[in-house]
């Protein structure tokens, strides 16, 4: 084999094995996120809790409004674990601890929340993908209400319903459809109106409305 014929071969193999190479490194490449998403979620690690949202920033404020979009479940993304793994570690951080947190809560407009389960053993904190309510029992409860993304603010709300049926994905993309009744209701009522830009103020302002045109 003449000199030319081996330095092709040899350019060929490099060029071979630099596509490989370059497949091996972006495993983020068919990740349902934006390129901006990726950057903001993988700047730390899983035990690294993200920024959270507040109302009283406008810039936040206008995030916060924003409905969120419906995600493409793939267990195998490292971008979607790296999320779920950061949400759960701003939720339990010592400057928020809260019972539920949304993804837009930490600037990241995808239908995903925690909730902590106060109706199961243990007190559990479960993650659901794409979750949504499909029915709300007419009885209503009223419940003292808070909110990661609204500073120093803490009020009655006496229009969430006693009962729910949701449904949602989970990290293996299964999916689950169930009822959850009392404050658990409530936490996921508030969370997923989180996802549509709605927060717990909304319901007080309509209440008072309500109120004044009785």
């Amino acid at each position: 084999m003449c000199k030319t014929s081996i330095y092709i071969l040899l350019f060929s193999l490099l060029l071979i094995g630099c596509s490989n190479s370059k497949q091996l490194v972006s495993p983020t490449s068919q990740s349902d996120f934006s390129q901006e998403q990726i950057d903001m979620i993988m700047s730390g690690e899983a035990n690294e809790p993200m920024r959270v949202f507040k109302i009283n920033n406008k810039q936040d404020s206008i995030l916060l409004r924003t409905k969120s979009e419906a995600l493409v479940v793939d267990p195998s993304d490292p971008v979607l674990q790296r999320f779920v793994d950061r949400l759960y570690t701003t939720v339990r951080d010592s400057m928020s601890l809260g019972a539920g947190i949304a993804a837009p809560q930490v600037g990241i407009l995808k239908n995903i929340i925690w909730v902590q389960r106060f109706d199961k053993e243990d007190l559990p904190f479960e993650v659901y993908l794409n979750p949504k309510i499909t029915k709300y029992s007419k009885m209503k409860q009223d419940c003292l209400e808070g909110c990661l993304s609204i500073p120093n603010k803490r009020d009655t709300t006496t229009t969430r319903a006693y009962a729910i049926l949701f449904e949602y994905d989970r990290m293996d993309n299964t999916h689950v459809t169930e009822m959850v009744e009392a404050f658990t209701a409530v936490i996921v009522q508030h969370e997923v109106d989180h996802l549509n830009g709605i927060l717990f103020l909304d319901h007080l302002e309509k209440e008072v409305k309500d109120v004044s045109h009785q």
